[in-house]
This record gives C-alpha cells, structure tokens and sequence, in this order.
C-alpha cells in the first residue's frame, strides 16, 4: 500500500500524530490531551508540524483515530475534514478491531486495548502479555490462537502518586524515577522507593500469575511512556515497544482495507 496515512492515538494524558508512508511510521509528534482544544488549534498546531518537519512534501491520502477520549473526537474530525478533505474513520465507529475475543462483553475492552493485543499478535505471531504504562497501568492477554482472553487493570503510576500527595498532606508531588536504593533515607526517596519497586512487585507478580493460569509460554512486551524506565528493573519485560499502538492502528486499518476489498 502507497497512501500516506495519518494515525492518531488519543490517551488520556497525550495525543500521538503517527504519518505511515509506504507502511512505514516516518513522523511522530506527540501533543497534550485536551478536551477544549479546538479544530483552529489543531490546525495551527499541524501547520507548523508539517511546515517545519514535511516542507508540506507529503499529501495525506486518509486518517484513522484511536481514542479512549470520545469528547476531542468531533473537534479531531472537524480538523481533517477542514485540512485534507478527509473523513477519519474512527476505531469503535466505522473501523472495528479485527480481532476474536474471549471475555464476557467484548464491548467492555477499551480499543485501546484490544489495538495493542493485535500488534503483538501480527508483530510476534505467538501468545503474548502486554504491559501498557499509561493513565492505567494495563494487562492484556493473547493466547496462542490468537484470541484476546482478558486482562488486569491497575491504577497508573502518575494515578499513585497523585493519591499519595492528596491524601496525605505532608508528602510533596514527585517526579517518577529509579531511586539509588530500596531503603529511602527521606521522604522524596522513600516515596520514590515505594512506588518504583512497588510496580515492579506489582508487574512481575500479575505476570507470573497469568502465566500460572494460562500455562502457556508468553512473549512479554510492554509500552506506554514509562516502559523503558519500568523494564530496566525486571527480567520478565522481554522487549519495550513504544510505538505499539501506533502500530496496531496501521494494522486495524489495514485489515479493514482488505476485509473491504473482499467484501
């Protein structure tokens, strides 16, 4: 496939810009997730993107849009059919994730979701556990026939600091990092201590739980903003993939290409 494609994965906290170019991601920019940001400041903001980073070289040819955030979906919308003359297909409207599922009310499984188990079933090819660092810290399961069986949702680590620092009013905000050594020596340390091996008990404990239950040998894969930092403190994170679900978007739209075609 030729076209040019725009994808977009809305989160909760940020907002990827993803351009495919002969099935390749060439361009990433990453913005802020709000609900009151306006079509015109989409606009402004991608003019500059593309002036600055494109020469405005590149024609988009069609847009998809992933978001767990259905309130910036008119605006989103409204932007490119104003710039490109295109009517995005949005997952969960007139694009479906083309994968078998087996839980109790598919329609309960964020898109999300059920977008990142698609790309690590087409990029692995094998049962597989996805860890998602993101507003939530997720798990989600693949078995070996390629069916999306269920998951484990967490709070956030972001969600867990902010707890600590609301409800008890002498623990300051934080910044998220690895900390010298499991015994804080004050308060910053101590809670940076608590959260970081905290997750990393909380990950290798959820996982090696799901594997006791699956009994099945799983690729362990993990993404979001935090992965990197997160995995560098276990063995069980096999591989780190930031851009999962950019990739598994391109791959729902592909899948709905050929479905069409042979419809």
């Amino acid at each position: 496939m030729n076209k040019n494609i725009l994808i977009i994965d809305v989160g909760n906290t940020n907002t990827v810009f993803s351009i495919f170019v002969k099935g390749k991601a060439v361009f990433n920019w990453r913005i802020s997730t709000k609900i009151n940001r306006t079509s015109d400041e989409y606009k402004a903001w991608l003019n500059n993107m593309f002036s600055s980073d494109l020469n405005d070289k590149i024609v988009i040819d069609d847009v998809i849009i992933g978001s767990v955030v259905p309130a910036v979906l008119f605006e989103l919308k409204k932007t490119f059919l104003e710039k490109f003359n295109i009517d995005a297909k949005i997952i969960g409207q007139n694009i479906k994730v083309n994968i078998k599922t087996q839980v109790d009310n598919p329609r309960e499984v964020g898109s999300d979701r059920l977008v990142n188990a698609l790309a690590a079933w087409k990029k692995y090819n094998s049962s597989a556990i996805v860890v998602d660092f993101g507003t939530a810290t997720t798990f989600d399961i693949i078995n070996s026939k390629g069916t999306y069986i269920g998951g484990v949702i967490a709070p956030g680590i972001n969600l867990s600091l902010e707890a600590l620092h609301t409800a008890a009013a002498k623990l300051p905000r934080i910044a998220i990092e690895r900390p010298r050594s499991v015994i804080g020596t004050n308060t910053v340390s101590a809670m940076q201590s608590g959260v970081y091996w905290g997750y990393i008990g909380l990950i290798e404990g959820i996982i090696n739980n799901i594997l006791l239950e699956t009994k099945e040998k799983m690729k362990i894969v993990a993404t979001g903003g935090l992965a990197k930092m997160f995995s560098l403190a276990t063995k069980v994170i096999e591989d780190v993939e930031m851009n999962l679900t950019i990739d598994g978007l391109y791959q729902v739209y592909l899948n709905n290409k050929i479905i069409n075609r042979k419809e």
